[in-house]
């Protein structure tokens, strides 16, 4: 019968350390923890981020009562656009107001000089439209609803009406509205937003006129406009402050938007020295209502590692805070299912990188500083696969 025991081989022989093959640095194995400080702080780089452009519509009151406030205008928006461009925002300035120089029987005009304008004779310019419409005192925000959708009523021919401005607005730019009236407006902040239906004959309408007369298209946050308003400010310079007796209405229609949507506002009652602080206070709010864009290029790939779609991580960085983002499937159909998402312009060949909504706002600056920024951290294999 053979022998069936095992013989004493002695004491186990040091064989060394196993050898696994070759190693991938920037691959961490699947049981260990990724750690973003160990594997990919020498190769993140930092996708830059680029503001949106930015659209601000002036709506001058032109009755006779305003002609000291139409010049403080004229004298001081020039140093205006030239406090927003001094931060790198691509703007445009839309006038809204009565063309011209000085008064005409019971009208006050306002002419905008160059810079901004174009030329000596209250022209347009490559940042400035301007389109003359007989701002009345107490109608500015049917007159920018009419002549924005050149309803009846409301056209060049028309005596509330002016040339079509809409075509100066850009869809991905932000848009600031700033009013200039000793008087309230007749229609309602609701209307202005969100009017549909019959014309509110009760809020802007004299009875006396006829049924066709006037009319008005939807207001500027309805779907018809295709989101071209969507996280608008609201600034004025009204009569809010002013003392009783001073011939000004406190406007309460301009506070009621000015507060829901974070706008600024000035005294129309106060000393000419003050309008400067206001037009600079405007400006500032400009620059920060621009909002960052969510399509980034995708930084060049650090020296000594190879690009791979696969293994890259992408993470915001605001606020001292970080947070690190999904990569979707299905490009931004995925963004339902992974709220903090992004998805590659071409999944094959990839260019740029491009947040889902919900990480878009994550991104966004408020505060103008640029304190935000995105990283993006190549040569590692991505932590959510």
């Amino acid at each position: 019968m053979p022998d069936l025991s095992f013989p004493d081989l002695g004491t186990e022989p040091d064989l060394g350390e196993p050898d696994l093959g070759p190693v991938d640095a920037f691959v961490p194995p699947r049981d260990m923890p990724f750690d973003p400080d160990m594997a990919c702080t020498s190769s993140a780089a930092e996708a830059q981020l680029e503001r949106l452009p930015a659209d601000i519509i002036w709506v001058v009151d032109n009755s006779s009562s305003m002609a000291e406030e139409i010049e403080n205008v004229k004298a001081g928006i020039n140093a205006f656009a030239d406090f927003i461009a001094a931060t790198g925002v691509d703007y445009r300035v839309i006038m809204l107001s009565k063309r011209g120089v000085g008064a005409s029987g019971t009208r006050y005009s306002i002419c905008v000089p160059p810079p901004l304008a174009g030329d000596d004779a209250c022209g347009n310019g490559p940042r400035f439209f301007h389109s003359s419409i007989d701002i009345l005192s107490t109608q500015p925000l049917e007159q920018i609803l009419g002549t924005l959708g050149q309803t009846t009523g409301y056209t060049l021919a028309d005596s509330r009406g002016g040339e079509p401005w809409r075509d100066w607005l850009r869809p991905e730019a932000s848009k600031t509205f700033v009013v200039v009236t000793d008087d309230n407006a007749r229609l309602s902040a609701r209307n202005f937003e969100n009017f549909r239906g019959p014309p509110p004959a009760t809020e802007w309408r004299n009875p006396a006129t006829t049924s066709t007369s006037l009319f008005l298209p939807p207001g500027i946050l309805e779907p018809e406009w295709g989101g071209l308003f969507d996280g608008y400010k609201f600034s004025g310079i009204y009569g809010w402050n002013c003392p009783a007796g001073a011939g000004a209405d406190p406007g309460a229609t301009y506070s009621e938007l000015v507060t829901s949507t974070g706008g600024v506002r000035a005294d129309i009652c106060a000393p000419p020295s003050t309008w400067g602080t206001f037009f600079e206070s405007i400006a500032t709010e400009v620059v920060r209502a621009t909002r960052v864009s969510c399509d980034l290029a995708i930084p060049e790939t650090p020296a000594g590692l190879m690009f791979s779609p696969s293994r890259i991580n992408v993470e915001i960085r605001s606020g001292g805070g970080a947070t690190m983002l999904r990569r979707t499937v299905g490009g931004l159909a995925g963004c339902a299912s992974t709220p903090n998402g992004w998805y590659y312009d071409d999944d094959t060949t990839p260019t740029r990188v491009i947040l889902c909504p919900a990480s878009c706002e994550l991104a966004q600056d408020p505060s103008g500083t640029g304190e935000t920024s995105v990283q993006v951290q190549f040569g590692c294999e991505s932590i959510f696969g």
